[in-house]
């Protein structure tokens, strides 16, 4: 599982097509992808990560708070373009990211371990929808998180 983790003022998913949007305050928006391999393990670990990631600024400017420690909020949004390989050619190949079958159950189960790590619910996207994104970077601050490359 890969993940990427963007600390922001506010930030919301839109599928205007569906009447549906989904937003937050001051937190994180996370972009999850999945490949086949992925197991409860690999979730469980990303979310207790995330959950727990010290990215926020304490009362003396350093990055010591966790997205839980501060209240905030988490928008999580399935991104399978996170797994592109660019290595041959102009075309990005996807091939490595998880079929819709073996990705949006891994999505939902991703969305409930985030749910339990932060004790609250969290935003979400819609799995495989044309999605419109818009967040305000706080920092900026980005980290990327591969739960193959845990150890």
């Amino acid at each position: 599982m890969r993940a990427v983790l963007q600390r922001v003022k506010h930030a919301s998913v839109a599928v205007p097509e569906e009447g549906y949007e989904s937003s937050i305050g001051t937190g994180l928006l996370v972009l999850a992808a999945f490949i086949d391999e992925d197991t409860d393990e690999d979730i469980e670990w990303t979310a207790k990560k995330i959950a727990a990631m010290r990215i926020f600024d304490d009362a003396d400017g350093v990055m010591n708070l966790s997205v839980k420690d501060i209240g905030g909020d988490i928008l999580a949004v399935s991104q399978f373009t996170l797994y592109a390989s660019t290595v041959k050619g102009n075309r990005p190949s996807y091939i490595k990211a998880a079929k819709p079958d073996v990705a949006v159950p891994l999505y939902e189960r991703f969305l409930a371990a985030l749910e339990s790590n932060m004790e609250k619910p969290v935003g979400r996207g819609i799995f495989g929808a044309d999605m419109k994104v818009s967040l305000l970077n706080d920092g900026p601050v980005t980290i990327i998180i591969d739960s193959k490359l845990k150890f």
